[in-house]
């Protein structure tokens, strides 16, 4: 590589060429007059328009959108707890991490048939949003506690003991001390447990009841019918550029983050 800088340059290329290839080709093709997707013939909004007036697209958006907020939100606080839990030494706190990362490596299958039987056979709960809810918030726990475990042990526990040392309770301790040396983490967990359940399709597709149904499984629903719509394709599109959008906020706002603590550092040398 130190002979041929390029040959490394060549790589990413290709590599990014092989990422991102079929998204830009998605979203041309969004664009497209016709309902080819392998020729353009014209640019046009016609795609956009039909689905703006498509009202189950926006019923099950809107359903997706709550889902995945709640199950962000209970998957934060649990796992959070968890993890700080699992930071301290008790008899058998091996067998309890195992048990929280096996939904990292349990196919979803898997999970999806499980979740279904257990809901519908066991607990009695009917398929809706509530068995949703709680399914997701199953698989996410997982992710959180991962992100957040592996903040909390690398945190230094003498900056809490100062604290006590210093007449705080272990309230405003953990308010003042504990958590914002966490909330990066913290935020990185809930962000992963919404997009986990947002884009979920696997396990949602065995649990969505009648009036229920979560934006993704509506896409895959309609690409197994109707095959691959100029709609769908629009839909997908919309998708792709919404997540890039929030990626592109979170990568300015930790940007503003880091380089307000470093002249935060600066100013107190």
């Amino acid at each position: 590589m130190n002979r041929r800088p390029w040959a490394l340059g060549a790589v990413v290329a290709l590599v990014f060429l092989f990422l991102y290839a079929p998204i830009a080709w998605l979203a041309i093709a969004s664009f497209n007059s016709s309902r080819s997707l392998s020729r353009i013939s014209g640019f046009s909004l016609q795609w956009y328009s039909e689905l703006a007036d498509d009202t189950r697209v926006f019923a099950s958006l809107q359903l997706s959108v709550q889902l995945a907020l709640a199950s962000a939100v209970i998957s934060t606080v649990i796992g959070t707890l968890a993890a700080f839990g699992l930071r301290r030494a008790f008899p058998g706190r091996g067998l309890w991490t195992v048990l929280l990362s096996l939904p990292l490596v349990v196919p979803e299958v898997v999970m999806g048939v499980a979740m279904l039987g257990f809901f519908m056979k066991l607990a009695g709960v009917p398929l809706g949003f509530g068995a949703l809810l709680c399914a997701h918030v199953a698989f996410s726990l997982s992710f959180v506690v991962v992100v957040v475990r592996s903040r909390v042990s690398g945190m230094d526990v003498r900056m809490e003991e100062a604290a006590a040392d210093l007449g705080a309770s272990p309230f405003v301790a953990f308010r003042t001390v504990t958590l914002p040396l966490v909330a990066p983490a913290v935020a990185a967990g809930a962000a992963f447990a919404f997009l986990l359940s947002f884009d979920d399709v696997v396990i949602s597709s065995y649990l969505t009841g009648v009036g229920s149904t979560t934006l993704p499984v509506f896409v895959y629903a309609q690409a197994s019918k109707r095959g691959i719509s100029p709609e769908v394709v629009a839909l997908s599109t919309l998708m792709v550029t919404a997540t890039a959008l929030l990626l592109i906020i979170g990568v300015v706002i930790a940007s503003w983050r880091a380089r307000r603590a470093g002249s935060a550092a600066k100013l107190a040398v």
